[in-house]
């Protein structure tokens, strides 16, 4: 059984809030550890490391922005 709408709502907003700013540090700080790279090469690196954060969270955000399909209707 899947999460509620409630429920992916608010985890959605704790993964936006707390998670993807921290996911932004590792990935700034691991960067700088290791011996930066040439400008095209990071660009890439942050590029796809930007839209791989997302692919395990996509059930969370799949219809977020639509209405709560559970909610009654008014009349």
């Amino acid at each position: 059984m899947g999460l509620s709408y409630k429920a992916r709502r608010r985890w959605a907003l704790i993964i936006l809030l707390v998670g993807m700013p921290a996911y932004i540090v590792a990935v700034v700080t691991i960067l700088n550890l290791l011996e930066r790279p040439p400008f095209w090469a990071e660009l890439l690196v942050y590029v796809g490391l930007g839209i791989l954060w997302i692919v395990p969270f996509r059930f969370v955000f799949r219809g977020i922005g639509q209405p709560d399909p559970d909610a009654p209707e008014d009349e």
